[in-house]
Parts: structure tokens; C-alpha cells; sequence
């Protein structure tokens, strides 16, 4: 399978990357390598990409939400299928800086469903959130729920993102699988991220910011788990058939949720860095961040009934594995 990956220096773009390449697929890799978070870790991950691919990687240095960029860029390439990673990231820096969501996750978004379209792809893959359920409550978070009372401007990008797939599914008949990922953890991952925010700073006897007191619940997925989600959702377009899909289209355009399906307290997390790290945190109690939200819990089950999906890292294994991942890439 020939794959185009936007976000392919991602933390989820990369190792889906990983796992295509190691399976004997060609990757064809977009990356503008925003400044958002360190552009050098980025670099590390195309390096450790190049070191597996055998030839069978290519990687353009451009930003996907410039449309000539983009163009310029593919040239006349064909793919059998779209795997559309890249994104702005985050929640609470979409409230400082709420245009570079429009440009990246909307321009940006309808530039690649384009793509798609022009060049008759079998596939488009995208990237969704969990985000997008708002304040759902405490229970699990089902694709059968209502997805219209974002809390922040980041998840109405990605709510918007699968709107609009859904006009190309229903117009174009494009096959297209939009995956909400929980909380995605693990080596090579955010350092916007707690897991990584609260390793770096118990390694460095820094206090860490502890929001809402502590009471929140996360569905921490690990990245391995999420990702042979990601490729089996790739093999298995969903059917032109007028059936009902996961996410509620007669269209061929499922949605599915990715998590670990095993809520965790944010207290839980703190106590396996500390753990793993061998020293205890030093907790700073802040109240609840703007546009974040109490709880994610996410209801795995049409992932598992169609997609095979089965997460089996619990955050006892993957936190001592990502800290041990983090002291060797920065060398404490």
C-alpha cells in the first residue's frame, strides 16, 4: 500500500509511519514542522524513520494548509490511501492563538479531503478527538452521542473536520474513517502532554500543575494500542452499501472511537511517574483550566466489533515505559 501521512513527524504520525513501514508499505510524509512544540524532537523522529525505511519513504517539508504548497508538493503522486494526522494540537492553545486552529485544522483539513477527491484515493483516514463530546459527563463517550456543545475552539475544529468529511462522503462517495483519539501517550510523545509535562518536571525537582484539584479522569491510550487502531481502521474502508456507520452516516464515513476503554484518575498517573521515575512529585493545586474538561471515557465497542480494536497497555506497563523511553532521549 503506497500511504500519504500528513503530520508524518507527529507523535501518532510518526509511529503510524513506523508500524507502515515495518509492515512493508511506502510512505509518502508531510510535515511542516510547526513550532508549536520543539521542532528538534520532530527532526529526531524523521531521523529514526529514515533509519527503517528502506527506500521507501518520502518526506516534503510543507505546510498542508497552503494549498500551492501542497500541490507543489505531491505533484501529480498517487496513493492508495490518505492518513491525515497533522493538526494544531492542543486545547488550551487554541485560546491564545485561535486562527492558527482555523488555518491548520479547517483550510487545512478541506485541502487534503481535496486531495482525496482529485486523486480518487480508496481512503481517507483522518484524525478526530475526544474533545469533541464537550462535557459529557462521567459514563463512556459513545459515537452515538451528540457532538454540538464544544468547550473549546479546538474541538469544534475537529467536530467542523468531520462535518465536512461527511459532505464529501455523501457527495464524492470518498471512503473515509474519522478516528476520536483518548488521551494518546507514550516514547516519542507531546511535551505538551501531562505524561511528559509531569515526568520533566519530577526529574527536575520542579513542582507540577495539578488542575481541577485532581479530579480529573482520563481514558490514557497508549500509543502502540492507538495505532494498530490507526492501521486496521486503514485496511477497512468503510462500504458504499447505505447502511448505518459508527458515527451515524448512510454515507461511507464511520467514526470510531480510539482509547483504552479503562478510565483512570489524573492521581493514578502521577503516582506511576513517581513510581517510575523513583521520587515523588511536588503537586502545585490549580483550579480547572479554561476549555478543558472533567472527564473522558471512551466506548470502544464498534472499534472492537469492526476494527479488531483491543487496547492492552494499561498505564502500569506504558507509564514506566514512556519515562524510560524519556530518560534515554534526554539523557537523565
Amino acid at each position: 500500500m503506497r500511504v500519504l501521512i500528513t503530520g508524518v513527524a507527529g507523535f501518532i504520525g510518526f509511529h503510524a509511519a513506523q508500524a507502515l513501514l515495518a509492515r512493508g508499505d511506502e510512505v509518502i510524509g508531510i510535515d511542516n514542522l510547526d513550532p508549536y512544540y520543539s521542532p528538534t524532537l520532530k527532526e529526531d523522529r524523521l531521523t529514526q524513520l529514515a533509519k527503517v525505511a528502506e527506500g521507501r519513504l518520502r518526506v516534503e517539508r510543507c505546510d498542508f494548509a497552503d494549498e500551492a504548497a501542497l500541490d507543489a508538493a505531491l505533484g501529480e503522486d498517487q496513493f492508495d490511501a490518505v492518513l491525515h494526522l497533522g493538526a494544531q494540537a492542543g486545547v488550551r492553545y487554541s485560546i491564545e492563538n485561535p486562527r492558527a486552529y482555523a488555518r491548520a485544522n479547517l483550510i487545512g483539513h478541506l485541502n487534503l479531503l481535496e486531495v482525496g477527491r482529485a486523486r480518487r484515493v480508496g481512503h481517507f483516514v483522518y484524525a478526530s478527538s475526544s474533545s469533541v463530546y464537550g462535557q459529557a459527563g462521567e459514563g463512556a463517550l459513545s459515537t452515538t452521542q451528540r457532538t454540538d456543545h464544544p468547550v473549546s475552539l479546538y474541538a469544534a475544529t475537529k467536530r467542523a473536520d468531520e462535518l465536512m468529511t461527511e459532505s464529501y462522503a455523501h457527495l464524492y462517495r470518498l471512503p473515509a474513517t474519522g478516528l476520536r483519539f483518548f488521551t494518546v501517550y507514550g516514547p516519542w510523545g507531546r511535551p505538551d502532554m501531562a505524561a511528559w509535562l509531569f515526568t520533566a518536571a519530577i526529574l527536575e525537582d520542579r513542582p507540577i500543575a495539578v488542575f481541577n484539584g485532581g479530579a480529573l479522569r482520563r481514558d490514557f491510550t497508549y500509543v502502540d494500542d492507538v495505532v494498530a487502531g490507526v492501521l486496521a481502521a486503514l485496511d477497512r474502508p468503510p462500504a458504499d452499501d447505505r447502511a448505518v456507520k459508527p458515527g451515524g452516516s448512510v454515507s461511507p464515513h464511520a467514526i470510531y472511537n480510539l482509547g483504552n476503554g479503562r478510565p483512570q484518575e489524573l492521581d493514578r498517573l502521577i503516582v506511576m511517574i513517581e513510581g517510575a521515575c523513583g521520587r515523588p512529585a511536588r503537586r502545585d493545586m490549580r483550579p480547572m483550566q479554561p476549555g478543558d474538561v472533567s472527564a473522558t471515557f471512551a466506548d470502544i465497542a464498534d472499534a472492537a466489533r469492526d476494527l479488531g480494536y483491543a487496547p492492552a497497555t494499561p498505564i502500569e506497563v506504558g507509564i514506566p515505559r514512556f519515562v524510560g523511553w524519556y530518560r534515554s532521549y534526554r539523557g537523565v
